[in-house]
């Protein structure tokens, strides 16, 4: 998906060499995550004081599917900086939106494994078999990274089982061998 670039100066002109650094940062998020609908930057200099040198403000605007990401960062005297600065805390801002999309949770040693023994895609639950025989609910709103779909019964799984209403069920389930 191509990326959908505006790229805006206030109380200046940007130079070609500066909207292709914009262009090239903005390309480089945009491969990072290709989910970007639109991404707007501003870049202004305010009216300088007569002890300041010349200030410049990068304010970065993304829409992504259902969020947006705004970063304004402090002015800095040096342009090539500010921009470094506005994009490095947009994908700062980014990967911090994709850990949370993932809901990746850290599997440590004795985390309980098991087999998916029961699904019931349609009803959007299943079982886990613990190898000590026990049973495990699981809900399709804890499975990991949405994949819920592709889950298929013999599947092998870890999971973080904690003791619901109805006895114990999976926190969170992730696939992890065939």
């Amino acid at each position: 998906m191509k990326l959908s670039l505006q790229i805006t100066s206030r109380n200046f002109e940007l130079t070609d060499a500066i909207k292709a650094e914009i262009t090239e940062k903005a390309e480089k998020l945009g491969n990072f995550f290709d989910q970007i609908l639109k991404c707007r930057v501003v870049v202004e200099s305010p009216h300088r004081h007569s002890r300041d040198g010349r200030l410049y403000n990068v304010n970065i605007d993304l829409k992504i599917p259902g969020s947006e990401i705004v970063v304004k960062r402090e002015p800095n005297e040096d342009l090539y900086v500010a921009i470094r600065d506005s994009f490095s805390a947009a994908k700062r801002r980014l990967e911090e939106y994709v850990e949370h999309l993932r809901r990746e949770v850290k599997f440590h040693e004795g985390t309980p494994e098991g087999k998916i023994t029961a699904l019931f895609a349609d009803k959007g639950y299943g079982f886990v078999t613990k190898p000590d025989g026990g049973e495990v609910f699981f809900h399709q709103n804890s499975v990991l990274n949405r994949e819920f779909g592709k889950l298929k019964v013999g599947m092998k799984v870890r999971f973080a089982e904690e003791m619901g209403a109805k006895g114990p069920q999976a926190s969170s389930l992730k696939v992890f061998g065939d």
